[in-house]
């Protein structure tokens, strides 16, 4: 599917499955183009780019995921590590999200893993100091190398207003960088976690005013 839309598929995938999440974790994903672009710095170029295909192809990634899975109610985020070749796709099965985002009780059932609470404290730390402190944060660690994390209600009114004049291109740039750089440069959440951060992925629904971040580890 990905080699028909981009003319070259990942070298490798990793399927990790959590219900209510799957994330699938892309390596080694550039195109000839895409890298010529990237040596000369036009990052933004392969997004815009990309961001055009996978409009195309979202849509292809649902139906084979029910194929799969048999769930129909699929909320998609995706996001790409371009130094590093590699992306990730996250699909979130809509009819559980109040069910497990929202419920304190659900949090509370399932075991923390190691580092949980500081984790939230460094994540609600850097919402405050690009946004605002999220309402609702909830994470999971899929396995030992995939870590998920979910914000709700984290937009100041300037960038709600920038999504009202459509202008969510330039916002969700600027977001993504300032996010991606606080997780790298702070070492501590790599001392958190007992684990050194290989990629970090971030996207957004602005509509629902949520953020996922995809963490990838190396323990």
């Amino acid at each position: 599917m990905l080699r028909d839309a981009f003319g070259k598929g990942p070298q490798s995938i990793y399927v990790s499955v959590d219900r209510p999440y799957i994330v699938i974790y892309l390596r080694n994903f550039l195109t000839p183009t895409e890298r010529i672009l990237l040596n000369q710095g036009q990052q933004q170029t392969i997004r815009h780019t990309r961001d055009i295909v996978m409009s195309w192809l979202v849509p292809e990634i649902k139906a084979y995921l029910l194929v799969l899975t048999g769930i129909s109610n699929l909320d998609f985020y995706y996001d790409w590590e371009l130094p590093y070749h590699s992306g990730v796709f996250v699909g979130q099965w809509s009819d559980e999200n109040a069910a497990i985002e929202e419920s304190a009780a659900a949090e509370e059932d399932r075991e923390p893993y190691a580092g949980q609470e500081e984790l939230h404290r460094e994540l609600i730390l850097m919402s405050g100091r690009i946004q605002k402190e999220p309402e609702h944060i909830y994470s999971r660690q899929l396995n030992k190398r995939t870590l998920l994390v979910v914000r709700n209600g984290i937009l100041i009114d300037l960038s709600k207003e920038l999504i009202r004049l459509r202008d969510e291109e330039h916002l969700k740039e600027a977001l993504t960088r300032l996010e991606k750089q606080f997780v790298r440069d702070n070492k501590h959440v790599e001392q958190i976690l007992n684990a050194r951060i290989v990629d970090v992925f971030v996207d957004w629904d602005f509509g629902r005013d949520r953020s996922v971040i995809v963490l990838i580890l190396s323990p």
